[in-house]
């Protein structure tokens, strides 16, 4: 007899967004953010080609201050690479359109794995953790809201099956998206941070410090010939970020204060 065999849920890639300080706006302007998010989500997915896919989501629901929704694994290249900057320009379309409209910034979170047709299940837990990332809030706290309006994170998994493929759509780079350790209560995993139009290398180094030399990423980077020294912890409250460039891994976190070349 021949054993007993359970078939694979199908693999869905699951995008998730949150809008910032929802909690601070008052009844109406929530009510107007939470009608706002699907059509903006809508337009941006028609801009990046994949609207057809978006009619026949699955397991989409409101989230009060989001909206999460599953499509076929097949759009990951169109979400990686169209889906962020047509966001960003549905959002500033929204601000121009409606001046005295309430600033809407939006985490987005794209991970991928196989779930059932409800949902339920790990894939979808590890996406809302990835949006529920302290580098997203810390992003969008110090950017100027009318400038800055959308942040992505990926899960490694999503970043190594779009880039190593080489089937990203549109014109965004691997360099555009910054490696980051996740770390949302009991998960921790490699993830991607992207934000639309920004090149990381710009980024004044005054506002980052080195990580702790005892973190996995800053032994790398202690490894690389001309690194700086370590510091010994990093400041309470900080967010972690590494970045694969020409000169090997750089290593940084936001802090509180001055940082240090």
């Amino acid at each position: 007899m021949l054993p007993s065999w359970e078939p694979l849920w199908p693999y869905r890639a699951v995008l998730a967004v949150d809008a910032r300080n929802f909690s601070a706006l008052d009844s109406k302007g929530m009510q107007q953010v939470n009608a706002d998010i699907q059509p903006l989500l809508a337009q941006a997915l028609s801009a990046s080609n994949v609207s057809a896919h978006w009619e026949r989501r699955m397991f989409g629901q409101h989230t009060g201050d989001g909206y999460v929704a599953g499509m076929d694994p097949e759009v990951l290249p169109a979400l990686v690479g169209c889906f962020p900057d047509a966001l960003r320009q549905a959002l500033a379309r929204r601000r121009a359109d409606a001046p005295a409209s309430t600033r809407l910034q939006l985490r987005v979170s794209i991970h991928v794995g196989p779930l059932p047709h409800s949902g339920l299940g790990v894939p979808m837990v590890h996406t809302h953790r990835l949006l529920d990332d302290d580098a997203l809030r810390a992003v969008l706290n110090r950017a100027n809201p009318e400038i800055t309006n959308t942040v992505v994170i990926i899960s490694q998994r999503v970043y190594e099956d779009v880039f190593e493929s080489g089937c990203v759509n549109g014109d965004v780079l691997p360099d555009q998206f910054v490696r980051h350790l996740a770390r949302v209560k009991k998960f921790q995993q490699p993830a991607y941070v992207h934000i639309p139009g920004f090149d990381w290398r710009l980024a004044d180094p005054d506002i980052f410090e080195p990580l702790d030399t005892t973190n996995t990423v800053a032994t790398q980077l202690a490894s690389v010939p001309g690194a700086p020294p370590q510091e010994t912890s990093p400041a309470p409250g900080t967010v972690n970020f590494s970045h694969h460039g020409e000169r090997g891994i750089q290593a940084y976190h936001f802090g509180t204060g001055r940082g240090q070349r």
